[in-house]
Order: structure tokens, then C-alpha cells, then sequence
């Protein structure tokens, strides 16, 4: 099969195309003939060097959407089925660009059957990050939530997401992304320092999203471990996604009933894999790029 992988760091040129062997399902684990597969900021980052591996063959994609390509034993999935999943991981020798991935089968969900697979592809990472951080913040119905990047993916699905739980939610975006992000169900935009009784932190501005909770409030940030020190009794914390089908599974079933709205910015083939790391690169894209094999 072909995969993309670094093996040098640098910019959107240091992807390569690479044959590898195709890899096999070890017990409860499934083999996924990939659709789409979608190119994130932390795939930036592994290209660029930011999590390690240097003088390896790192592979990039965490998102999957596709089919059942083969079982191992103790698992409960069926050649055929078309899936979604989540395989997690910073520097592995192969990921989801690629033609097959392996994953861990309570990685996996039934896809949304009212989208095609480039739209399914756009949702395990991003809203599996937004659902978990929703989940640290623990926010009764009728608490405020401050979303900052409101617009982007992370942050758009923690809108729906936490206005579907009955949370107050105003979001941090830019003028031109307000109507979009009120369709989501924001009903305001920003606010005074102290003005919020948390914050999830999607578009990673620390310290100034903090001074927009009120004392004894909370903050959740998209990075582990890299959230700003508690002060005025507030609980900081970061949500570090993990792989959760039958979260996933939740989501999807979310996608069908017309409560999470998916977002592609482009699709690009495989083979074309630098130029659509080029297009991540650019400002103001809006969804998600998808690599297609």
C-alpha cells in the first residue's frame, strides 16, 4: 500500500509518499480500507518536529472514515461495514494517510449514514477533543461557557455540544465568523474580564482566555499539559483526547440526527498530500482538508 510519512522534518515538502507493507489486525484490532482521512494542526506538528522521532519513519493522520477490511480474533466488527475511528498517536512508524490503517477495535464506530465518507472523516479527533473537554468542564445546564475559536473545528463542535447539554455558550471569533457560529447556537461574543463561569480554550490563548473567568471558575485548554497555573481558585486543566468508540458512536448518531454539522475546506489525494499540508498552512480556512486515496 502507499502512505505518507515524514522522515525529515521541515514544511509541507518534507511529506513523502512512501509503499509499505500492507499491516495486519492483531486480536481485537481491525484493518480499515481508507476513504478519507483527515489532515489536522497536530499533523503539522508531527511533520515539523514539535513531538520528536527525529531519524525515524513517522506517519501521519489520526482520523479515519472507510470499511471493515479484515478482523482479528475478539472483535466484534464485520468485513464490509464502513467505519470511522480514531487512531491516536504522535510518532508511529504509519497512520491514517494511507491506503489501510490498523486499529484497536474500541477505536471504532458505525459511520454517519447521512454523510459521505470525506464529511465522516472530518469528525473523531475534533469532536471527540471538544466532547472530552466538555466532560472536564462538568457544566451544569444554565452555567456560561466562553468557547474561544468558536469557528474552527474543535471549537465549533464544543458550541453544539455544550449548547445541546443546556449550556450558556458565547464564542471568541472573528467578525466574519459571528452568523456562522450564532447558527451553531452561540448567543453572544465574548465579554469582560471574569465575565464567564469557564472556558474551553480552543484557539490556545492561555492566560488572556483565563482572565475571562470568574473566580473559583474553570479552564480547559486543547494542549496537555500546557495550561496556564491556577489563580483565583479557578481549576485549570487540558483535555488530552484518547480513543472512545463508543463515544464516537454517540457523535456519529449526533451527525444523523442533524445536531453536529460537518465541515470539509477541500479534499486532496493522497499523492497530493504536501500540497493539501500547504493549504493547512494557509489563514482563514474554514473545516477541515481531507486526504482521499
Amino acid at each position: 500500500m502507499r502512505a505518507a510519512v515524514v522522515r525529515t522534518f521541515g514544511g509541507p515538502e518534507a511529506v513523502e509518499i512512501v509503499d509499505a507493507e500492507l499491516p495486519e489486525p492483531a486480536a481485537r484490532q481491525v484493518r480499515i480500507k481508507v476513504a478519507a482521512a483527515t489532515l489536522n494542526p497536530v499533523d503539522a506538528g508531527v511533520r515539523s518536529g514539535v513531538f520528536g522521532g527525529a531519524g525515524k519513519q513517522i506517519g501521519l493522520g489520526w482520523d479515519v472514515a472507510g470499511t471493515v477490511d479484515a478482523v482479528g480474533v475478539a472483535t466484534a466488527w464485520t468485513v464490509g461495514e464502513e467505519v470511522v475511528a480514531l487512531d491516536y498517536g504522535m510518532v508511529k512508524p504509519l497512520g491514517t494517510h494511507a491506503e489501510y490503517v490498523v486499529v484497536d477495535a474500541d477505536a471504532v464506530a458505525l459511520a454517519p449514514a447521512s454523510v459521505d465518507a470525506v464529511h465522516a472523516a472530518t469528525l473523531p479527533l475534533n469532536a471527540l477533543t471538544a466532547a472530552q473537554a466538555l466532560e472536564l468542564l462538568d457544566l451544569a445546564p444554565g452555567r456560561s461557557l466562553l468557547v474561544t475559536g468558536g469557528a474552527g473545528a474543535v471549537g465549533g463542535y464544543a458550541v453544539q455540544l455544550a449548547v445541546r447539554r443546556g449550556v450558556e455558550v458565547a464564542a471568541l471569533v472573528r467578525a466574519q465568523d459571528e452568523e456562522f457560529v450564532r447558527s451553531l447556537g452561540a448567543t453572544r461574543f465574548a465579554g469582560g474580564q471574569g465575565s464567564f463561569d469557564a472556558v474551553l480554550d480552543a484557539a490556545v490563548l492561555g492566560s488572556e482566555a483565563l482572565a475571562l473567568v470568574r473566580d473559583g471558575g474553570v479552564y480547559v485548554g486543547v494542549i496537555p499539559q500546557a495550561q496556564p497555573a491556577p489563580e483565583r481558585g479557578i481549576r485549570t486543566d487540558a483535555v488530552e483526547v484518547s480513543p472512545d468508540g463508543a463515544r464516537l458512536a454517540e457523535l456519529a448518531r449526533s451527525v444523523d440526527a442533524g445536531e453536529l454539522t460537518l465541515r470539509v475546506a477541500g479534499t486532496y489525494a493522497l499523492d497530493d498530500a504536501a500540497k493539501a499540508h500547504a493549504r493547512l498552512a494557509e489563514s482563514g480556512v474554514r473545516g477541515r482538508v481531507v486526504l482521499v486515496p
